[in-house]
């Protein structure tokens, strides 16, 4: 079974917990502070490798947690790091944030990795907390969370050569002929319902890769039929072989077929037409082919170069696969996707984008305030609220965020309910 589009869950590891502790040896009278800090989250990390074809695994694993730091100890002990966690994508993974549909990363070569999800840093403990006015501080932090988010997968193959066409016009019998590849063929539409891939060999020593995609009809950039499915996988190919049979034996205008193909693959994509594009006149072996070639030579005209073959008697093979590595030689790789005011290297674009606002006010039903936001969030999950230094710590913190002044414009009175996450507060002048 062929996967090529899933969405999982990543989450990076929280963060250990800082430790409130204090000197105890015998002989240090006054023994201060020795609360060690937590270590840092691990981060999920995926890795490409080249050994895989699929997003099979992805089907029956969905969830991907990094392990959290190890808590900090007494002695000013540092928790130790929790180590990150390694995911396989084959080459080709286009990794998108499901949320906002961000491109986090674009995954193309063996060994190529990219953070998807961060670990949290570890909390502080009490020493990091030791001021000239406070000595002796019964104050630590909890571990930051790990970022968390669901990612879309998508599978592109890597081909740098990709024949299109309708159903059954030959493009499986052609790659069949000049590759190793071992396609389903049959004399019914849709045989390919998954991209197969071939390394293609010509005499001159030149290779290159070749992919025989599901084939397209007519509404396929709206979704009909194999539509997107197989849209997206002509994306990354820089040339396409347009394959159109000349035998007619089904009924089709080979002219119709070519003009319906070209206009679904702009449709799709407007960067498709950038692609140069190699005609190929298939099953020029049957009855009528030769008639039929040349009403469809004058129908397109002279600026298109058309090659008659036949891929099952072999003949025009040879010049066409010519032509093809040609082509190849002077087109660019087309970058799949483009990021602003970013420098990129060839091998993987991602950014995690700032976070959002420190915190929202709303109002629910029942007349409580609620308090969101990315920053007020972490900072209440690394709060220690079972120690009273700690609480007055927040406290303080949320006012110079100025998230009491903010509440009073609201129009909060003494004793209204705030609520932040799943805790409620009194909102005390």
């Amino acid at each position: 079974m062929f996967v090529d589009h899933v969405k999982i869950y990543v989450k990076g590891g929280d963060g250990g917990n800082g430790m409130v502790a204090f000197r105890r040896e015998k002989f240090v009278p006054n023994g201060g502070p020795a609360g060690g800090d937590g270590g840092k989250g691990g981060d999920v990390v995926f890795v490409v490798d080249e050994g895989l074809r699929t997003l099979m695994d992805f089907r029956y694993k969905r969830h991907f947690k990094a392990n959290r730091g190890e808590h900090g100890m007494s002695k000013n002990q540092h928790g130790k790091n929790a180590e990150s966690l390694y995911v396989s994508v084959p080459p080709g993974t286009v990794v998108t944030d499901e949320e906002n549909g961000r491109v986090i990363a674009d995954l193309v070569e063996h060994g190529q990795k990219v953070v998807i999800a961060r670990g949290g840093r570890g909390g502080r403990g009490n020493s990091r907390f030791a001021t000239p006015a406070n000595p002796a501080p019964e104050l630590s932090e909890k571990g930051e969370p790990g970022q968390e988010l669901n990612v879309i997968l998508e599978l592109k193959v890597l081909a740098d050569v990709g024949l299109v066409g309708f159903p059954s016009v030959g493009k499986s019998t052609l790659l069949s002929v000049v590759t190793s590849a071992k396609p389903k063929i049959g004399a019914y539409h849709f045989t390919t319902i998954v991209p197969n891939l071939g390394m293609v060999r010509i005499d001159d020593g030149r290779s290159f890769v070749m992919a025989d995609l599901p084939g397209l009809i007519e509404g396929a950039s709206e979704g009909i039929g194999l539509g997107h499915q197989f849209l997206r996988h002509i994306e990354r190919t820089r040339v396409i072989v347009h394959v159109i049979d000349m035998s007619g034996m089904e009924g089709r205008d080979p002219y119709e077929d070519y003009l319906t193909i070209n206009k679904e693959l702009e449709q799709y994509n407007m960067r498709l037409t950038e692609r140069p594009q190699i005609v190929v006149a298939n099953k020029m072996d049957m009855p009528d082919a030769e008639e039929n070639f040349k009403v469809f030579k004058d129908q397109v005209g002279e600026d298109v170069k058309i090659f008659p073959i036949s891929a099952i008697s072999r003949q025009g093979l040879k010049e066409m696969l010519f032509a093809v590595a040609d082509l190849l030689d002077e087109t660019p790789e087309f970058p799949l996707h483009e990021v602003e005011d970013e420098e990129t290297d060839a091998t993987v674009l991602y950014k995690h984008e700032a976070k959002g606002e420190d915190f929202v006010i709303s109002r629910d039903d029942d007349g409580a305030y609620v308090l969101s936001g990315y920053t007020i969030e972490r900072l209440f999950k690394m709060t220690d609220f079972s120690r009273e230094e700690s609480v007055r710590r927040f406290s303080r913190q949320l006012r110079g965020m100025g998230v009491d002044d903010a509440l009073r414009e609201r129009g909060a009175q003494n004793g209204d309910t705030v609520r932040l996450l799943k805790f409620e507060f009194d909102f005390i002048e």
